[in-house]
């Protein structure tokens, strides 16, 4: 056994150190083992799609998922007095195969989505001022020479397999791309869809591409999908409902300890859940989580794992209900920042105030470079809608969060010279790594629909 396993033993508790001193299936309960070929650790989009497509392809699969529900940053926000749902996270998606056949499997329709007809007031959230100097430039033209510019790297498509040298436009602060490309136009509508991606300004020209991709583009020319009743999170349900018959989901559990060794052929893990410790005996394992330190705690890191993913930075992204602001239904509150550059509102802060489906409830989107405390932001938001009546912008109240989520960290990034040094091709060269296979927004982008297509084409490395 080794000395990490050993250690990571340790900490879960004397007792359990005494009854397991070695990780032998005999000193397990039957009841307690779980053999399968795969386990997926992270019940969020992309780790649910995967386990969905294992079955298909005859593989035995577990989730562990730390949340007592499936779907991640996908939420929705039930009104107690209408009923009514509005989802908070994941609100679109794009209009591609692999997106319709996927929900046509749970029988949940999608519609195109349709942004109503809202009177916007540009206000600068630092001040609770107008900003009636701002007025918005029409994007057509600098989003052509943006999508030309995309079309030149098409494999960000489907993944960061970057070719060697990496292009050098890919490494230059997005500033710097706006104006050697001339897409000035563009730059406040870039920042609008790439809302999380922390100051877009400074940030390598790479990340804005994944986040803001021909994807995207194609949904802002033709439309994004979303589900007809308004409840993304009906496709987590169905699919956690096929999951639990099938003994394949553990909830509200997390991983105390795993061996990636394989021995015998299978990797061993333990798992915390509400009914005790498991042992987990998998072929592989697919991680679908977020490669912070945190989560990566029990994993025995060896030296290339530690040095790729302690390079991660992330930045931080939030979003909420608010009730009683005192903002019409009919009206967006637009963040401009008032003398900043392309009028971009600086970070931290929040992006819009909007309206949603239920009359007195709008929903706020707050961004960040790194993550910062959630009551941090709500006090910020908060402080935000009374300055529009400190300054004489509109007649708020005192407004209450019906709900909040910390989405953070949300978009992981290197800088630019670790990019250039290969970081990306050693980062794939992971895929298959000591047993192990990695899905998720780290390895492709922040998009759920766009998550799945790298899962289809990364499960047949697994199941090989």
């Amino acid at each position: 056994m080794g000395l990490i396993w050993k250690c990571a033993l340790a900490l879960i508790g004397a007792s359990y150190v005494v009854a397991h001193s070695e990780p032998d299936d005999d000193d397990w309960a039957a009841g307690d083992v779980i053999s399968r070929d795969v386990c997926v650790i992270g019940g969020g989009s992309s780790g649910t799609y995967a386990a969905i497509r294992l079955r298909d392809m005859n593989q035995s699969v577990v989730v562990v998922e730390h949340k007592s529900r499936l779907g991640g940053h996908t939420e929705t926000y039930t009104d107690p007095a209408t009923e009514t749902k509005v989802d908070i996270g994941v609100l679109f998606f794009h209009n591609t195969d692999i997106v319709k056949n996927y929900f046509a499997r749970f029988n949940i329709p999608l519609v195109k989505a349709v942004f109503p007809t809202l009177v916007s007031k540009f206000v600068d959230f630092r001040s609770g001022a107008l900003v009636t100097s701002y007025s918005p430039s029409d994007p057509s033209a600098a989003l052509a020479k943006y999508a030309g510019e995309l079309a030149k790297y098409p494999y960000l498509l489907t993944g960061f397999d970057l070719p060697d040298p990496v292009p050098a436009d890919l490494l230059l602060p997005f500033a710097d791309f706006i104006t050697k490309h001339g897409i000035q136009a563009a730059a406040k509508l870039l920042n609008d869809f790439g809302e999380g991606i922390g100051d877009m300004l400074h940030v390598p020209t790479l990340y804005v591409m994944k986040l803001v991709g021909l994807s995207i583009l194609d949904g802002i020319q033709n439309g994004f999908l979303t589900t007809e009743r308004g409840d993304n999170s009906e496709l987590y349900e169905k699919a956690q409902a096929v999951l639990s018959a099938a003994n394949a989901l553990l909830l509200d559990s997390h991983v105390v300890a795993i061996n990636r060794e394989a021995k015998d052929g299978h990797v061993r893990i333990v798992v915390k859940t509400p009914k005790g410790l498991k042992l987990i005996k998998a072929k592989k394992v697919l991680l679908a989580i977020p490669p912070t330190p945190q989560n990566l705690a029990h994993f025995g890191l060896d030296k290339d794992e530690q040095s790729l993913f302690g390079q991660f930075q992330g930045t931080g992204y939030y979003t909420g209900l608010l009730h009683n602001t005192g903002i019409p239904d009919n009206t967006s509150m637009v963040n401009i920042g008032t003398n900043t550059l392309y009028n971009i509102p600086p970070v931290p802060g929040a992006y819009s105030i909007n309206p949603t489906r239920v009359p007195g409830l709008h929903s706020v989107q707050y961004g960040s470079s790194s993550p910062i405390s959630a009551e941090k932001v709500k006090e910020d938001i908060i402080n935000s809608i009374r300055r529009f009546k400190t300054a004489d912008t509109l007649a708020t109240t005192t407004p209450e969060f019906a709900i909040f989520s910390d989405h953070s960290p949300f978009v992981f990034w290197v800088p630019s010279d670790a990019i250039a040094a290969g970081f990306y091709r050693k980062l794939g060269a992971l895929q298959g790594h000591r047993n192990t296979f990695y899905t998720g927004a780290t390895f492709h982008a922040r998009d759920s629909s766009l998550l799945w297509e790298f899962d289809e084409a990364l499960l047949p490395r697994i199941v090989a």
